[in-house]
């Protein structure tokens, strides 16, 4: 059985060596204490019987920009523990926080171009759509899709922002 909680400070630890494991990305201990002091309610664990991480998503908003919205940092599960759908649950978690509670526009993460199952779960399972390519986005040079979901459309906060945008 695995349960799916939002993540604390202690956890951190567990979420890092779970990022060690899977991804080639990998942070600082400061930037997890960053995000989960930050936007507490954005990231989430996903733990198996004994208590063990298995899996996290790292988000945070993005404050510096008129039209609010989200961000996947990190998303990562244990090979073990793939295809059991909990990255999609975790996605989801962290989704719904961003639109309940920080009134989020949209969600954006970016995603090697070469990793076909992730690219899967985003667009075919969680309906992210290809927002751009970035260049040479990762460290070892490999490109980036940005992707986005898009939770709402309010014609009267893009009108203002867009305001906003142009007033720069």
């Amino acid at each position: 059985m695995v349960s799916i909680r939002r993540a604390t400070v202690d956890d951190l630890p567990g979420m890092q060596a779970c990022n060690l494991v899977c991804l080639p990305e990998n942070y600082q201990m400061k930037y997890y204490f960053y995000h989960t002091l930050s936007w507490p309610q954005l990231s989430f664990v996903a733990e198996d019987y004994k208590g063990r991480i298995i899996g996290y998503v790292l988000a945070k908003m993005e404050e510096d920009d008129p039209c609010p919205h989200g961000h996947i940092t990190s998303l990562a599960v244990l090979r073990t523990h793939r295809k059991l759908g909990i990255a999609t649950k975790l996605m989801k978690q962290a989704q719904e926080q961003m639109k309940d509670i920080h009134k989020a526009w949209y969600v954006s993460l970016h995603v090697r171009v070469g990793n076909k199952a992730a690219f899967s779960l985003y667009h075919e399972t969680l309906g992210y759509a290809i927002h751009d390519t970035e260049d040479q986005y990762y460290a070892d040079k490999e490109d980036a899709y940005s992707m986005r979901l898009t939770f709402r459309e309010d014609p009267k906060q893009a009108a203002k922002a867009l305001k906003k945008i142009a007033a720069h």
